[in-house]
């Protein structure tokens, strides 16, 4: 078995650091932010520092995928994120009845266990500490990679990382999981190697969130999607833990009339335009507005015109790729990238570095590169939506898979069948070819959704939106 460095303690690296130890590997886990978690989920969330995650106190959701390859993999993070306060939750038990068809069977695959960001990290914080085989180091920087003679010529074999104060640390392999700021590119190319494959580009998203605790235990009636689109933005409606919820407006980043949105009671105001997310602001705000923008869509392949940049080094989650976090999928994306690398260290250890390399740049590419393209062709379709907003248009494509997406979303609470078809697509239990190929579906689907307005959830024209926005207070 392996000597394994994980850089990072965010989500992914301590579930791929927990299965890596589960299967015998001997796993250490660097984190460059000095505190730990602590086990009170509200001192977490109040006093946890974790400087290097610009997104940690924003908004969180977990899908219901992640909580399936959890309940699989690692059921030990679901029960102490459920005994830290952790939401368990199905949305077929939210929504009405008269929408959903009543409660059938199957309907627990859209089970879910959510909680805000600090409280899911120390969840599984909390179990990796006691993993035999990890070790959890805080407060420690990596400066640079250890190298050793190469096995592939111009490709660094990485044999461990350099901290802070020029101590090394040797391992048999090492796993970037360092997240969407990982600097390991710029290390890979100071050992002689080439950059890997980057492609990147701002999402052109911003967010504007406040997060709620309920004065009676209760939590706010679903009435719709927990994401929701309207003309000009989208309303993010998000339980989390501990009679906490939290709700966003995700819009384009372009749009300076909306900044206005920075103001908490122009916010409120905006928020009770929504008949169908209203209710989630009638509660006490535990947040001011919390804004995020600048957010990149980044994307990195390790082997370049058919050759490795490196060996000795993999990167997974958002190390390895990362989108606008609206959706929801990149701790899905990275359960299921650190379950690649598991796997594949069961049949190809490090002692086969090149080997290694390559095949799991190609299983990536088949299994979890898809994932990452469908949602940043979903975030560039909505964005390119959002301006035909602003400019009093309608959004045009020749792109099919958009009008069927847009009729999907449309057709949803019409008919129980589609609900089930778009919440599995929603909660990445399947793609929409998949969920759209059940027998009659796309009849369904067009019959139902086709010529729906473009936003069929009531809610304000542009107009409307700016005027309240604007009402001084």
């Amino acid at each position: 078995m392996a000597e394994i460095l994980v850089l990072g303690a965010g989500l992914n690296g301590l579930v791929t650091a927990m299965l890596l130890a589960r299967d015998g590997h001997s796993v250490t886990i660097l984190e460059r932010d000095e505190a730990p978690p602590g086990n009170d989920a509200e001192n977490v969330w109040l006093e946890w520092q974790r400087p290097g995650v610009n997104q940690f106190r924003q908004l969180h959701f977990m899908l219901p995928r992640w909580r399936t390859l959890m309940q699989r993999e690692l059921p030990a993070v679901l029960d102490q994120l459920i005994a830290f306060g952790g939401s368990r939750l199905n949305v077929f038990d939210q929504l009405p009845a008269t929408v959903t068809g009543g409660r059938r069977d199957g309907d627990e695959r859209f089970e879910t266990v959510t909680a805000r960001r600090p409280v899911l990290e120390a969840a599984a914080a909390t179990v990796a500490q006691r993993t035999p085989a990890v070790s959890i180091r805080r407060g420690v920087k990596v400066t640079g990679l250890l190298t050793g003679p190469a096995i592939i010529a111009a490709a660094p074999h990485v044999t461990g990382v350099v901290i802070d104060g020029g101590a090394v640390l040797r391992a048999d392999l090492v796993v970037d999981a360092t997240g969407r700021r990982s600097p390991v590119g710029a290390m890979i190319e100071s050992s002689g190697g080439r950059r890997p494959h980057e492609e990147r580009e701002d999402s052109g998203f911003v967010y504007y969130a406040r997060h709620f605790r309920s004065t009676d235990g209760s939590r706010p009636t679903v009435l719709g999607p927990l994401l929701q689109h309207f003309d000009s933005l989208s309303v993010l409606t998000l339980p989390a833990d501990n009679n906490t919820w939290g709700v966003g407006f995700t819009t384009s980043a372009r749009d300076k009339q909306l900044r206005g949105l920075r103001d908490a009671s122009a916010w409120q105001a905006a928020l009770k335009l929504y008949p169908t997310a209203a209710q989630w602001g009638e509660a006490d705000p535990i947040t001011d507005v919390q804004v995020i923008s600048g957010i990149e869509d980044r994307y990195h392949r390790y082997v370049v015109d058919g050759e490795p940049v490196v060996t000795g080094l993999v990167a997974i989650g958002d190390a390895w790729a990362c989108t606008n976090p609206s959706l929801g999928r990149g701790a899905s994306i990275g359960m299921l990238h650190a379950c690649v690398l598991r796997d594949l260290l069961r049949d190809v250890g490090p002692d086969q570095p090149e080997k290694l390399v390559r095949r799991f740049d190609e299983i990536t590419e088949s299994t979890v590169t898809p994932l990452y393209r469908m949602t940043l062709a979903f975030d560039r379709h909505r964005l390119n939506e959002i301006a035909a907003d602003v400019a009093g248009e309608t959004y045009q494509t020749s792109d099919a898979s958009w009008a069927m997406t847009k009729a999907l979303y449309a057709a949803a609470p019409q008919d129980p069948d589609v609900l089930r078809a778009y919440v599995s697509v929603a909660s990445m239990l399947c793609t929409p070819p998949e969920a759209l190929a059940a027998p009659g579906m796309v009849a369904k689907v067009l019959t139902l959704g086709a010529n729906a307005p473009q936003y069929p959830t009531p809610g304000p024209d542009r107009a409307e939106l700016l005027a309240t926005i604007a009402t001084p207070r």
